[in-house]
């Protein structure tokens, strides 16, 4: 197949490109600077500049024509941001996803795939939901993010109504080769014995290894049934006990130390107040929100039955990462 991949260059973009390389298909991986993205250079991938934005929909358009299958994995993700950062992340998620899923539409690309995110289940409370559940609204979105995120995930629902040839995949939190997240950090820094004290241990996350992650997102362009969302979900564990994991995996003991969230909300008011202090983000109180003791948990059974997904364990998925003691 002939697959145009947005957000080529990114942690799970990039291992998308390379998946698809290896399956010998032949991809057009766009991204925003191709010098900055020379490490996906191999047979059958074309880098192409774009970065997507308002006014270059012909581009795209022209890009998609004669396509098999467009992989929009663009996006940006981060919590804690300025209100001036507000508008650039809602170009990057909301507008963009609406020009691509358009152009795809416009081209005549018979499948395309939209990474979206189990975020936009907010809250879960403790509970591993599946994709018929519905958050409540009334209770406000946890980040920008995960607003811009959920406005994405309503244009791609939007245009599945219309008759457009859309899935939808919803990872849950990624982490392998070539992640940055605070998150991951954690678990990183824990293997190798370098956690000094955690922070939002009661936070839930469902964690995947963005291999696994590439090869399901691959699987359901062949044959995801149109219209479908799915939960790429996989072990659902508090940060402790995540960071433990990692910790006994790399012959280590957890940190003794925890930042108590009282105390980061405590000092919220004044890091906001002043942009951020040292080492902070300049929105804590955000923060906060997203990461106190939220749950961001889901089943991925529905994945498994349709798409043979078998994310790895965590154990093993942090082993296959950083290595075993």
């Amino acid at each position: 197949m002939r697959v145009v991949v947005t957000g080529g260059a990114g942690f799970i973009g990039r291992a998308i490109v390379a998946h698809l390389a290896q399956l010998r298909h032949d991809v057009a991986a766009l991204v925003r600077d191709a010098n900055k993205a020379r490490h996906l250079a191999q047979d059958g991938v074309t880098l192409v500049p774009s970065d997507l934005s308002e006014g270059h929909e012909s581009e795209l358009l022209r890009t998609m024509e004669g396509a098999d299958g467009v992989i929009h994995a663009a996006g940006a993700y981060r919590v804690g941001i300025r209100a001036a950062e507000r508008q650039q992340m809602w170009e990057s998620n909301v507008g963009t996803t609406q020009r691509v899923l358009d152009a795809a539409i416009a081209a005549g690309v018979p499948r395309t795939v939209y990474v979206s995110t189990n975020n936009v289940f907010g809250d879960t409370g403790g509970e591993i939901v599946d994709e018929t559940f519905q958050r409540d609204l009334g209770g406000g979105f946890l980040s920008w993010y995960d607003e811009t995120k959920f406005r994405a995930h309503e244009a791609a629902i939007e245009r599945i109504a219309r008759g457009a040839p859309v899935v939808i995949v919803q990872p849950g939190q990624t982490y392998g080769p070539h992640d940055h997240s605070d998150a991951s950090a954690q678990l990183e820094l824990a293997h190798a014995g370098r956690l000094r004290y955690m922070v939002f241990g009661a936070l839930g996350l469902a964690w995947v290894h963005v291999d696994d992650l590439a090869g399901v997102i691959v699987a359901a362009l062949d044959r995801g049934r149109l219209g479908e969302a799915y939960s790429l979900a996989g072990d659902c564990r508090r940060q402790g006990e995540a960071v433990a994991i990692a910790a006994r995996i790399g012959g280590h003991r957890p940190p003794r130390l925890s930042v108590p969230t009282g105390l980061i909300r405590m000092m919220a008011p004044i890091n906001d107040l002043i942009g951020g202090l040292p080492g902070m983000p300049p929105n804590l109180a955000e923060t906060l929100r997203a990461g106190g003791s939220v749950t961001y948990w889901a089943s991925h059974e529905k994945a498994t039955r349709d798409l043979g997904f078998e994310p790895r364990s965590l154990e093993q998925g942090v082993a296959d990462t950083w290595g075993r003691a």
